[in-house]
């Protein structure tokens, strides 16, 4: 059974700046693109940052030039590392795992970033 373990977010003060890890299990995972997403309250899930097999990178516009995502095959985790934290990127950070030309599609449980004051 795929397993997914989040840590790293937590509170953080306006400016500052956090570092979140994602570390999956039972699947081969340098064959998986890696992302991450968030979703606000009352808001849709969106796009954050991903990372193809290859180390290729993408982001949301939002997060451009502020957030890098980055992998660890060896390790089996996907990193996200966010800089210049606003209370706009407060939500849940969820990390995926999927493998396009299987129709995989795996999804962590989550973990909360809140920046506040």
């Amino acid at each position: 059974q795929v397993q997914f373990v989040e840590s790293g977010g937590g509170l953080v003060q306006p400016g500052g700046s956090l570092r979140l890890s994602c570390v999956v299990s039972e699947i081969p995972f340098s064959a998986y693109d890696m992302g991450w997403y968030r979703q606000a309250p009352g808001k849709q899930r969106e796009l954050v940052a991903v990372i193809s097999k290859g180390g290729r990178e993408n982001y949301g516009d939002s997060v451009k030039g502020r957030f890098t995502i980055s992998r660890d095959n060896a390790k089996k985790t996907v990193y996200l590392e966010m800089n210049g934290l606003n209370s706009e990127h407060s939500a849940v950070y969820y990390c995926r795992a999927r493998r396009y030309e299987y129709g995989i599609d795996y999804w962590g449980q989550g973990t909360q970033v809140t920046v506040s004051s």
